[in-house]
């Protein structure tokens, strides 16, 4: 038997990577609109209805209205926006977050899928906060770069045009929308400063968070440790350092890697991944199999 779903906006940048991992599956069925109706209330409705999981790939405001249209329905939800991430009501797609959060995810009915920088800093944090080697008020910086298609269809163009002048770095505001849910999940008691990027390459992504009087040794077993039954997470031995942190190194996949770099004293926790999968469209996927009883890795 296979599952019905529905990707509403699967024109946008995480709903095409979405759609090419679920085609052609014997497990899913896809339900599709013609571009006419994509925008009529009446036929995404009805879409709505005819799916077992609909993934949600939309601005934060039309995604909250389409969890408004499903509300009556035994319709699931996955949400790639950032509309429901720290929501109680929704549980966070990250399966390895933390013990429990997998079988969560496998019986809720709304899963909020988690943002790419998010997923990296995340990764390298919860595990120390729940080992006891990270105080929930430490003083924390983030870096990060990511590729220009974490910028969605106007970004792409302005780069594949050549409209953009190059690199950049953005939100010195210190309002970027994923650091709420940094803060929640990876039990923070204040926001880190973020200072994110965006290279002059397609997709891929770094994240570093450097950590002052930091036992890298505990750090890096915290992190074995949290991550040794992971499919999709690994950590890198620690005597494996590498000269340059590649942001495209796992383009193309579902994996996201973890290091603890620097010297005694001065360590350096680093993640990378590509921003379009694990950071997104593989995330979705992986949850919908998680939702749906199926191989974890199915499509991925």
């Amino acid at each position: 038997m296979t599952a019905a779903v529905f990707i509403d906006g699967e024109v946008g940048t995480t709903g095409l990577q979405i759609r090419e991992r679920l085609v052609g599956r014997d497990d899913i069925t896809l339900i599709s609109l013609p571009e006419a109706q994509r925008k009529d209330a009446a036929a995404r409705a009805d879409a709505f209805a005819r799916a077992d999981v609909a993934i949600l790939c939309l601005p934060d405001d039309a995604a909250k209205e389409a969890a408004a249209i499903c509300a009556g329905l035994p319709t699931r939800l996955i949400d790639a926006s950032t509309a429901h991430r720290v929501n109680p009501d929704w549980v966070f797609g990250f399966p390895e977050l933390a013990q429990g959060q997998r079988a969560a995810i496998a019986a809720a009915k709304y899963v909020s899928n988690p943002g790419c920088y998010s997923t990296c800093a995340i990764a390298l944090l919860r595990p120390l906060t729940d080992a006891g080697l990270l105080a929930p008020d430490a003083d924390l910086s983030i870096f990060g770069i990511s590729g220009y298609s974490g910028g969605g269809k106007a970004m792409i163009a302005e780069f594949e045009t050549g409209a953009a002048d190059g690199a950049f770095i953005y939100a010195t505001a210190q309002k970027h929308k994923h650091m709420p849910e940094v803060v929640t999940y990876a039990k923070l008691s204040k926001p880190p400063i973020f200072v994110p990027s965006v290279g002059d390459y397609a997709q891929g992504m770094v994240v570093q968070i450097p950590l002052h009087h930091a036992p890298a040794t505990r750090i890096h077993a915290a992190l074995m440790a949290h991550f040794a039954e992971s499919r999709f997470i690994t950590v890198r031995p620690l005597d494996q350092a590498q000269a340059r942190e590649n942001p495209q190194a796992l383009n193309h996949t579902n994996q996201l890697e973890l290091a603890v770099l620097g010297e005694a004293g001065r360590v350096v926790l680093s993640a990378t991944l590509d921003n379009l999968g694990k950071g997104a469209s593989g995330a979705a996927v992986q949850n919908l199999n998680i939702m749906l009883g199926l191989d974890e890795s199915a499509g991925l």
